[in-house]
């Protein structure tokens, strides 16, 4: 069995379901409050868990209550935790707004997360050295997302990155990733070209790979997804669903990406994950929100027609 090594965020969110975000100086009444554990590192180790592939989680949280939820909401999913230290920061927390389309709104404070740096990473490079895929994202210290996949590299591991929240990526990050998964606003963000419609999409796509990005995963929501590598590109298209929620839909995608992936067929590991992100959707909050594996081959969702 393979074995993963997420090195990123855990954050707790605190979530408002709304009919609507307020406007500047508006005040509005929401609906429901809940807290639920999230972070894109952690989110991604708990798709990952759930999957029912072993999986190690590296980052940081606060000596608080919300850290020592977050370590059990992990490790009840099946993740390693036992190399997540404590720091003199709080725990990160992340104020989501969910308007009733489903559509989300998101603010983070990164706290502990900030505090993921060279060091913590050197003092874990053996997690990374047994390991066969490391992920990461960007809602640690940019140097950190640098080195860690530097180091990933070096020791001949399968890199995945998600570049969220967006930010413009340097060479050495670029080179050192093997497959990198932004949706289409961060793919505008990081090329600094329009994405608004599928062929500025491809054109944008374009750009990164021809700065050295190997495989380039698009994240198209309900349009699905579109794979883009040197020999072409393939259009995965959404299961019909209700979204309910789309928090955590991309960070499930990236889990069931790594539960099916062959380097001779991404493809297929695509259809996989475009399952699991389909029953995401369907549901409330972040974590809570994942399916198990189980959930997943029992799916019979219909898929939407392409355009």
């Amino acid at each position: 069995m393979k074995k993963v090594v997420v090195a990123g965020s855990i954050n707790m969110d605190l979530v408002t379901i709304c009919e609507r975000a307020p406007k500047g100086g508006e005040t509005l009444f929401g609906k429901e409050f809940f807290q639920v554990p999230g972070g894109k590192g952690a989110n991604q180790a708990v798709a990952i868990g759930k999957l029912g592939t072993q999986v190690t989680m590296l980052g940081k949280i606060g000596n608080d209550s919300f850290g020592k939820d977050l370590i059990s909401s992990m490790n009840n999913s099946g993740v390693d935790t036992k190399y997540i230290e404590t720091s003199a920061s709080s725990t990160g927390i992340a104020k989501i707004i969910v308007e009733e389309n489903g559509q989300n709104r998101i603010l983070v404070v990164s706290g502990a997360n900030m505090d993921v740096d060279r060091a913590y990473i050197d003092r874990h490079m053996d997690i990374i050295n047994e390991a066969d895929i490391l992920v990461t994202q960007l809602e640690i210290p940019m140097d950190t997302v640098e080195y860690a996949l530097k180091k990933a590299k070096e020791a001949g591991k399968t890199t995945i990155l998600n570049p969220a929240p967006a930010a413009p990526l340097n060479d050495e990050i670029i080179r050192n990733s093997d497959i990198i998964i932004p949706n289409e606003s961060e793919l505008g963000i990081i090329t600094g070209m329009p994405t608004n419609t599928l062929e500025e999409i491809e054109a944008a796509a374009r750009k990164l790979l021809n700065m050295g990005v190997k495989e380039l995963i698009v994240t198209l929501g309900s349009q699905g997804s579109l794979h883009l590598n040197k020999k072409g590109s393939v259009m995965h298209t959404a299961y019909k669903v209700k979204a309910v929620d789309t928090t955590a839909a991309g960070d499930s995608f990236i889990g069931g990406l790594v539960r099916n992936i062959q380097a001779d067929n991404l493809d297929e590991a695509i259809e996989f994950a475009t399952k699991v992100s389909a029953i995401t959707v369907t549901r409330k909050g972040a974590q809570i929100s994942i399916p198990t594996i189980e959930e997943v081959e029992n799916f019979k969702g219909e898929k939407n027609e392409k355009k």
